[in-house]
């Protein structure tokens, strides 16, 4: 007799992704550090020369963020679903929307976010 799925446990739990620590590092820095380390992120996976992610810049530097292991299909995947102007590739701006809007918990707090990054802007305008 073959064990049954109950028999055989939970289960492994998914391996945690990228976006899976943005709301702890969103309490550790705040708004400004988060899209700090978000823009670090993006300069990552850019095309140097382009100044953008691409499908090839993407594939060749996703394991720098814990990606490896994703195929050519998630690959592209991610970037058709950020990329909002069509033009197929992820500017900074698309990049670090996408990132908030695979972590719900920190599109909940998004609004704080914003202000406190406006705010700082703000500040560093009025200097």
């Amino acid at each position: 007799m073959g064990s049954s799925p109950a028999s055989r446990g939970p289960p492994p739990a998914p391996a945690p992704s990228f976006h899976d620590y943005l709301p702890g590092m969103a309490e550790k820095l705040g708004g400004d550090g988060l899209i700090g380390e978000l823009c670090k992120g993006f300069r990552l996976l850019m095309d140097e020369d382009k100044g953008v992610i691409t499908f090839d810049s993407l594939k060749r530097n996703a394991a720098l963020l814990g990606l490896h292991g994703l195929g050519d299909d998630d690959l592209r995947s991610m970037l058709r679903e950020g990329d909002f102007d069509g033009d197929g590739v992820l500017s900074q701006m698309e990049f670090c929307v996408l990132m908030f809007r695979l972590s719900p918990e920190l599109m909940e707090d998004a609004e704080s976010f914003l202000e406190d990054a406006l705010e700082q802007e703000l500040k560093a305008f009025r200097r």
